[in-house]
C-alpha cells in the first residue's frame, strides 16, 4: 500500500490559494492549481519510487513466545530490506494479538542498521490461557517524505500465557538464601521440632526442661533431649476458582495470585519434607490431586494448577469441602486461598468449616483489597464520592466480620496485600510448625 504523508497533503492543499490568486490575475490562472497539484503527485510517486521496494521487505522468523501473567516482557520481530535496491533509515511498525497480552498499543519506530530493522513491543499480560500475535503492519517513508510505504505480515504466531513461574523461583531464593552458601545442612532442623532425635550432654545455657532425668541417673551424667523438624505432613492448596476470584486485584486476577502463592508455599512444604498436594474448586470440584512428596513433585504441580481455567460459576463452600474432607484420610494442614465478596456464601462455608476444624487444621488466605481501601480514605469532592465510601467501608466491615467469626473458630488467617501473599503465607507455615501445630 502506498498512500501520500502529511507533508504531500499540505503542499497539494497549498495548491487550492495558489489557484484563487491566479484566477483572479488572469483567466488562464485557473490551470495553476491543477498544475500545482499533478507536481506533487509526481513528486509523490518519484519519492515512492525512491523508498524501497515493498517486495524486497521481509520478516525474519519469528522467535517463540513465553509469556507469563503479570509479568512484562516484550515481543522482537525483524524485518529485512533485501539487497539491490534502496532502503529506509526508519521504518514504524504496529503489532496486533490476543487482548489477554496486554499489548502497548502504540506504535514502534526502529533505524534501519545494515539493511534490517529490530521492533520491540513491550506487553503485560493480564490473563493466563492461549493467545497469539496476529498481524504487523510496517510502513515507511521516502527520501523526501511525501508518500507512505506499508506491508501487512500475517503472524498467527502462538504466545501462550502461563503462570509467572520466575516470581516464584526469585521469591523462594529470597526465602532459603541462607542455605545457598552451605547447602542444605540437617543441623538447621535440629531444635526446631518435637520429634525425639538424639541425647546429648548438658550444656551450660540449654533448656532445663529438656534434660532427661532418668538417663541422666542412668549414665550418671546430665544428658538433654534433641528434637528436629516433623517431616511428612500433608498440606493441601484449596484453591478458590469462582467468580470473585477471577477479578483483578492489583492489576492480576485473584486466582492467579493464589496460584503463584500456593507454588511458593508448595516448594517450601517439599524443601521442608512435607508432602503436598493442589485441590481447586468453584461450583464443584475442578481438580484435585493427592498428597505428593519429593522436589520432583513440584514439576507435576506446575502442570496441574496450569489447568485451572476462570470461571464464571459461584462458589460452592459446602460442596467443595466436604469432598475434600471426604478424601483425606489424615490429619493435614489445609490452606484455604479465597476471597469474602459475598456474606451469603461466608454464612454457608462458616455452618460446613467446623466439621472440618474437628479434625484438620485450617489456614485462610485472603487478599487485602486496596481500591476498597483507597474508597474509604479518599477525601469525598462530590455526593458520589461519600456513597461509594459507605457502601467500600460495609464490604470492608462485613469482611472483618467474617474474618473475625473464623478466628473464633479456631482458624488461622493470613490477610496480607496482593503483592506480599506469597512470603505472608509461607511464613505462616513456618509458624505453624514452629509452634507444633500440625
Amino acid at each position: 500500500m502506498i498512500y501520500p504523508t502529511r507533508r504531500a497533503v499540505t503542499a497539494m492543499a497549498a495548491g487550492v490559494p495558489v489557484a484563487l490568486l491566479a484566477g483572479v490575475l488572469t483567466p488562464a490562472g485557473w490551470l495553476a492549481g491543477p498544475v500545482w497539484i499533478a507536481g506533487v503527485l509526481l513528486l509523490v510517486a518519484f519519492d515512492a519510487l525512491r523508498g524501497g521496494s515493498r517486495s524486497r521487505l521481509e520478516l525474519d522468523q519469528p522467535r517463540p513466545v513465553r509469556a507469563a501473567v503479570g509479568r512484562s516482557d516484550r515481543a522482537e520481530l525483524t524485518v529485512r530490506f533485501d539487497a539491490g535496491g534502496p532502503a529506509p533509515k526508519t521504518v514504524e511498525a504496529a503489532l496486533s494479538g490476543d487482548a489477554r497480552l496486554g499489548l502497548d498499543e502504540a506504535s514502534r519506530r526502529a533505524t534501519v542498521s545494515d539493511r534490517a530493522a529490530v521492533l520491540a513491543f513491550p506487553f503485560t499480560p493480564n490473563r493466563r490461557g492461549a493467545a497469539d500475535l496476529k498481524a504487523l503492519w510496517v510502513r515507511w517513508h521516502g527520501p523526501m517524505g511525501l508518500a507512505w510505504k506499508q506491508k501487512t505480515f500475517a503472524l498467527d504466531l502462538a504466545a501462550p500465557v502461563l503462570t509467572d513461574l520466575q516470581w516464584v523461583r526469585d521469591q523462594a531464593v529470597r526465602l532459603f538464601a541462607r542455605d545457598a552458601l552451605f547447602g542444605a545442612k540437617t543441623q538447621l532442623e535440629i531444635g526446631e521440632g518435637s520429634e525425639f532425635q538424639a541425647l546429648r550432654d548438658f550444656q551450660a545455657g540449654m533448656d532445663r526442661r529438656s534434660i532427661d532425668w532418668k538417663q541422666s541417673a542412668r549414665h550418671a551424667a546430665l544428658l538433654a533431649k534433641e528434637f528436629r523438624t516433623e517431616r511428612n505432613h500433608n498440606v493441601i492448596m484449596a484453591l478458590d476458582c469462582g467468580r470473585a476470584a477471577s477479578e483483578p486485584v492489583g492489576g492480576m486476577p485473584r486466582i492467579d495470585r493464589f496460584i503463584h502463592a500456593a507454588l511458593l508455599l508448595s516448594y517450601a512444604c517439599l524443601r521442608s519434607g512435607d508432602r503436598t498436594g493442589v485441590f481447586a474448586f468453584d461450583s464443584q470440584p475442578r481438580v484435585a490431586t493427592g498428597a505428593v512428596g519429593g522436589l520432583d513433585a513440584f514439576r507435576t504441580l506446575q502442570a496441574v494448577v496450569g489447568r485451572i481455567d476462570y470461571s464464571t460459576h459461584e462458589t460452592n463452600y459446602t460442596l467443595a469441602l466436604a469432598t475434600l474432607s471426604g478424601r483425606l484420610q489424615r490429619r493435614s494442614l489445609i490452606v484455604v486461598f479465597t476471597d469474602f465478596t459475598d456474606t451469603t456464601a461466608a454464612e454457608l462455608m462458616i455452618e460446613s468449616l467446623g466439621r472440618l476444624l474437628r479434625r484438620h487444621l485450617v489456614l485462610f488466605v485472603v487478599l487485602r483489597d486496596d481500591e476498597l481501601e483507597g474508597l474509604t480514605a479518599v477525601e469525598p469532592q462530590a455526593p458520589e464520592d461519600v456513597s461509594r465510601a459507605v457502601v467500600a467501608g460495609t464490604l470492608l466491615r462485613e469482611r472483618e466480620t467474617v474474618i473475625g467469626r473464623l478466628r473464633r473458630m479456631g482458624a488461622h488467617i493470613v490477610d496480607a496485600p496482593a503483592d506480599r501473599v506469597g512470603i505472608e503465607v509461607v511464613n505462616a507455615y513456618l509458624d505453624l510448625k514452629r509452634r507444633d501445630l500440625l
